[in-house]
């Protein structure tokens, strides 16, 4: 790693994130990269107003520690999130369709529940507000034109609740650590916090960090830290995070792809770091609301270094992840499939069937030696002619080499 202090780059978006592990120098993109993109979460720079700021030089190895070491707790804010995958309009209207039916409970769907408002934020700008008070309270509100959706762990606690339908999703009887069924707050990258700390905890061994000058964001005093691939066939080009000089939060993080065009942001445009109020994580349903009860997962926070790092390494039921850092690629056997082919629609109701893979990757996709690609600015997604997915932000050829094709 090389300090290069240059002024006048203003990419910025990030957040703060304490690391329980032992400050370690390494800087990467785990294979929560690879998820994250998926699910459609990016980030896109944005112009600093004010120059960039005087501040003593640093090293990467001292700024990546800052980041992974502060133990900044509490703040609340508003974070500005845009996303430009060149994702086809008709493909995220199935996107949607596909949240409302991931969200059933027992049978029943809720457009409150977390997995599928995350497809919301697959294209188009949002604005959030954010609030922290340690590892048991977190606040998260998506403020809509027509509609809202807030998100609230207190405790033992935690709310999903969306305004147009007035519906909610409500977990109760959290052990301590442990997150909601389907992880709303940590698995919705909704603050700089979560993006800056997927591309800062992975293996060095794929990575370039170098700092890349300072900036301003939301008012605070930042180091600009450029993170590239050392690896070929990726569909990423650079990730930019901006870490506040005072106490290492991250206030912004930038994602380019390899074509030179930004496909997604999440940056600060207000912070404080003071304490939010208690009554700041209260939730209080809404009159009329149906509400679902969510059961308990039992997974703590958190996942132990190194994990998805290796070749074939088991992830959630029925996904396996190929490779590490920025080549990382989630395989898996949908649903709908046995022996690896096809069942057809597999009946059902209309969406989900509208939802079969193979019968969306005929509508979006393009075939290719060994099945349909369907690609974007940075996720492309290998249906084989087998039944079997390959996703990544990766090129065609890697794919179908973990695919077996070539």
């Amino acid at each position: 790693m090389t300090n290069e202090k240059a002024a006048g780059d203003d990419l910025d978006g990030g957040l703060p994130y304490r690391s329980r592990r032992r400050v370690l120098v390494r800087a990467g993109v785990p294979v929560a990269v690879a998820a994250a993109i998926a699910a459609g979460v990016g980030l896109v720079p944005a112009l600093a107003a004010d120059g960039p700021p005087d501040l003593p030089a640093l090293t990467a190895e001292q700024v990546v520690a800052k980041a992974l070491g502060s133990e900044t707790q509490a703040l609340s804010g508003t974070v500005s999130i845009s996303t430009d995958l060149g994702l086809p309009t008709q493909l995220l209207g199935a996107a949607g369709g596909l949240g409302g039916a991931a969200g059933g409970h027992g049978g029943q769907g809720s457009s409150a529940d977390p997995k599928s408002k995350l497809l919301g934020l697959l294209g188009g700008d949002q604005t959030v507000r954010i609030a922290v008070d340690g590892p048991e309270r977190q606040r998260v509100d998506v403020l809509e034109d027509m509609s809202g959706y807030t998100l609230v762990h207190n405790g033992d606690q935690a709310w999903a609740w969306e305004s147009s339908s007035n519906t909610a999703v409500h977990t109760a009887g959290l052990a301590a650590g442990e997150r909601p069924a389907g992880a709303p707050l940590s698995e919705l990258p909704t603050s700089p916090q979560e993006a800056a700390r997927q591309f800062l905890a992975g293996s060095a061994g794929t990575t370039s960090v170098t700092v890349a000058g300072t900036a301003k964001v939301a008012g605070q005093d930042a180091y600009q830290l450029s993170v590239k691939p050392t690896q070929s066939g990726s569909t990423l080009a650079e990730v930019r995070i901006s870490v506040a000089a005072a106490n290492g939060v991250p206030l912004a993080v930038a994602v380019k792809s390899v074509d030179g065009s930004t496909v997604l942001n999440v940056r600060f445009t207000k912070v404080s770091f003071a304490r939010p109020d208690a009554k700041t994580f209260d939730f209080t349903v809404p009159k009329g609301a149906k509400v679902t009860e969510e059961k308990t997962d039992g997974a703590p926070q958190g996942a132990p270094d190194g994990a998805g790092e290796h070749r074939g390494a088991q992830g959630h039921e029925g996904v396996n992840v190929i490779g590490e850092g920025w080549t990382a690629i989630v395989a898996t056997q949908p649903p709908g499939t046995a022996g690896g082919a096809p069942r057809g629609d597999g009946g059902g109701d209309g969406a989900a069937r509208s939802l079969n893979p193979q019968a969306m990757a005929k509508s979006f996709g393009k075939p290719v030696d060994g099945g349909t690609l369907v690609s974007t600015k940075v996720l492309n997604v290998l249906l084989t002619d087998d039944g079997r997915i390959f996703a990544g932000a990766v090129t065609l050829p890697v794919l179908q080499h973990a695919a077996g094709v070539n």
